[in-house]
């Protein structure tokens, strides 16, 4: 049998820590060896058990969890997922994480916290199981990866924006990149940006994230990158320069309304275990895109948007899959690939490039 996945849960308040020692538990394929309320007690535990995941919360007495998850990552790296209310605020402390070395997020809410984590338990041992498959040392080869740039600024004050829908879409070969990726995905998918011009194809992105947390991570990447990066809204027109990225806890499908495409967000269940989801996305380019789309399928666990690539690639459209080498976690792409739906394999540093010779194709 299988070795199960040893999981430490830190967090202050005892009735998460119950909760999610009981959520833990119940999946077959993890054991919750320890239990912390703060980061002094989480480590006297790691002295005795040495847990192949640990969740933390962010916000706890005597240390807080940023700085814990800083001293484990230089002292004795561990896949950590971190945990914190479901706010704005919390948010941009999230992106602080990920960039201090967290596999990925958990969110709680102030108010019925125990039921509300009750009804996300698959999402949360899915996350635990995919935590204890990343590579570290390819997390911290991505963190590294930084092209230097300096903030882009904006020339509103001298000329408007476009109105939406102007000039977009000029010929209907325009080319239109989907890109999905889960686990490992906020840092690789910087690497992919920053490498484009400011005037790249159009891009729709889904990236496995909870709900208002996706809005912080697209302010953070307009930031660092030449292209336009936003939470994508209902309707908005996929132009070039501009990354629309799927709001957390809804779907994101393509649309074309004459030689425009733009993004419809919708509610509606989740698919292949998520949403927002890749396959729906990826179905929707096949649908209406056809071989005028790309898709690329990053790092990530499990195996979202695989349906959707074989899709995508049956409705002529070009397909490309991350490498193992350079992915955090090779699930999606080995999934895709052992579906027929990849044409060709390529690593991290080598995406960008293929986004502009599509273009340029």
């Amino acid at each position: 049998m299988k070795d199960k996945v040893k999981v430490l849960v830190v967090d202050d308040s005892a009735s998460v820590r119950q909760t999610l020692a009981d959520i833990l538990s119940s999946d077959p394929g993890i054991e919750v060896v320890g239990t912390a309320a703060d980061p002094f007690v989480a480590a006297q535990r790691m002295r005795d058990v040495l847990p192949d995941v640990i969740t933390l919360d962010v916000e706890m007495p005597r240390m807080d969890g940023i700085t814990f998850l800083r001293k484990i990552m230089a002292q004795r790296p561990i896949p950590v997922v971190m945990c914190s209310s479901l706010t704005e605020q919390g948010s941009e402390t999230l992106m602080q994480a990920l960039e201090a070395g967290a596999v990925d997020v958990v969110l709680k809410p102030k108010m019925d916290v125990r039921q509300s984590l009750l009804e996300t338990a698959a999402t949360i041992c899915d996350t635990v199981r995919a935590a204890a498959h990343a590579r570290l040392s390819q997390m911290r080869a991505v963190r590294d990866c930084r092209r230097p740039v300096e903030r882009k600024l904006s020339a509103d004050v001298i000329m408007p924006p476009p109105a939406p829908g102007a000039h977009a879409m000029a010929r209907t070969t325009e080319k239109v990149v989907c890109i999905g990726a889960s686990t490992g995905g906020t840092e690789s998918l910087r690497v992919v940006l920053e490498g484009l011009p400011v005037d790249s194809p159009g891009i729709v992105i889904v990236q496995h994230m909870p709900e208002k947390f996706t809005a912080a991570f697209a302010r953070r990447l307009d930031g660092l990158c030449e292209v336009e990066v936003k939470e994508a809204e209902d309707g908005d027109t996929v132009l070039r320069g501009r990354v629309l990225i799927a709001p957390g806890n809804r779907h994101m499908l393509l649309q074309r309304s004459g030689a425009r495409y733009y993004v419809s967000i919708k509610d509606g269940p989740q698919v292949s275990r998520h949403r927002p989801s890749v396959d729906v996305l990826f179905r929707s380019a096949a649908h209406h895109a056809g071989a005028n789309a790309l898709g690329i399928l990053m790092t990530g666990m499990g195996d979202d948007g695989a349906s959707g690539m074989a899709e995508m690639r049956a409705a002529g459209a070009t397909t490309i899959a991350q490498d193992e080498a350079s992915c955090v976690v090779f699930g999606m792409p080995k999934e895709a690939i052992a579906r027929g739906g990849v044409e060709k394999v390529v690593p991290l540093d080598l995406l960008a490039a293929e986004i502009l010779r599509a273009d340029k194709g």
